[in-house]
């Protein structure tokens, strides 16, 4: 038994050695401007997925930004133009470790794909569809949600608003009808015509136009077990993250859902995080381009 508890200690202090023994101070999350680090003598502009060491220095310029992860795993936000001590940045970090790096390591690698296959990309036709309303939705298998809520997007290139968003049952009744002059809608899930439908049907009219529609898209919402078992993994993400309102934490929760393909979860991240910094937007793209719920322009 001695044995086994001194393996135990041994085994949690090389973990936290190994963490505090990498050779970076925070990783860069996100970044809006003309910024730059500087490593060494020289100056380089700051980009995403790079990491800052103790001993640079990070240079914001005017209406900047930067989002970054600290090697224990905590997400801090730059806006101040000018110059920071990256050691300065990271002795404001508080105790304790993270598990964001988990969804860091997934959400810079995805974004690195992403880029990869945008670049690469010849042009693309939507998805075997005559529907001239393309819904931003995933196919069926990942129709699910965790929240009370689902942000729909779609895009409208013959007809324009206003457009009603019609929600029906499996047994196509209508629950429920909204109008909006906008190409995106919030839907309660837990409005009382909604409360009680454990799957739902959505599609989108043009008013205007009622011929021009989208294709009916499935909106799910999760069992008890299965939302309680995201729940207990959002609690390991810590109030931090969870309850701060930033836009670097909002962007964190949707690569949470993404890696949990929860498509429908981390769109409505996504539109929150682009409300408080507009620069998160190109990511969203990348985002909803990876996951085929949208197609790449043609080249």
């Amino acid at each position: 038994m001695k044995n086994r508890h001194f393996a135990l200690v041994v085994g949690l202090l090389f973990s936290v050695s190994a963490l505090f023994g990498q050779d970076y101070a925070f990783r860069v999350m996100a970044s809006k401007g003309s910024n730059e680090v500087k490593s060494g003598d020289s100056w380089q502009a700051v980009k995403p997925g790079s990491s800052l060491k103790s001993g640079d220095e990070l240079k914001l310029a005017e209406n900047s930004y930067v989002g970054l992860i600290h090697a224990s795993g905590k997400p801090v936000e730059v806006r101040t133009p000018g110059t920071h001590k990256v050691a300065d940045l990271a002795a404001k970090i508080g105790p304790g470790q993270s598990v964001l790096n988990k969804y860091t390591d997934f959400i810079l690698s995805s974004n690195a794909e992403g880029k990869k296959n945008k670049l690469s990309a010849t042009g693309a036709v939507h998805r075997g569809s005559n529907e001239d309303i393309t819904l931003f939705l995933p196919e069926n298998q990942f129709s699910d949600v965790y929240n009370n809520y689902a942000i729909i997007n779609w895009e409208s290139p013959k007809a324009g608003g206003p457009y009603v968003v019609t929600l029906k049952n499996m047994f196509d009744d209508e629950l429920a009808k909204y109008e909006t002059p906008e190409t995106s809608y919030r839907i309660n899930l837990a409005a009382p015509e909604l409360a009680s439908e454990g799957a739902i049907l959505v599609d989108v009219k043009s008013k205007a136009d009622p011929k021009s529609k989208s294709e009916s898209k499935l909106i799910k919402k999760m069992t008890p077990a299965q939302s309680e078992k995201v729940k207990l993994e959002l609690t390991n993400l810590g109030t931090e993250v969870t309850d701060t309102e930033t836009a670097l934490n909002k962007y964190i929760l949707a690569g949470f859902y993404e890696e949990k393909k929860l498509y429908i979860d981390a769109i409505s991240q996504f539109e929150q995080a682009i409300k408080l910094e507009p620069s998160y937007k190109e990511y969203y793209e990348d985002f909803l381009l990876r996951n085929k719920l949208k197609v790449a322009p043609t080249q």
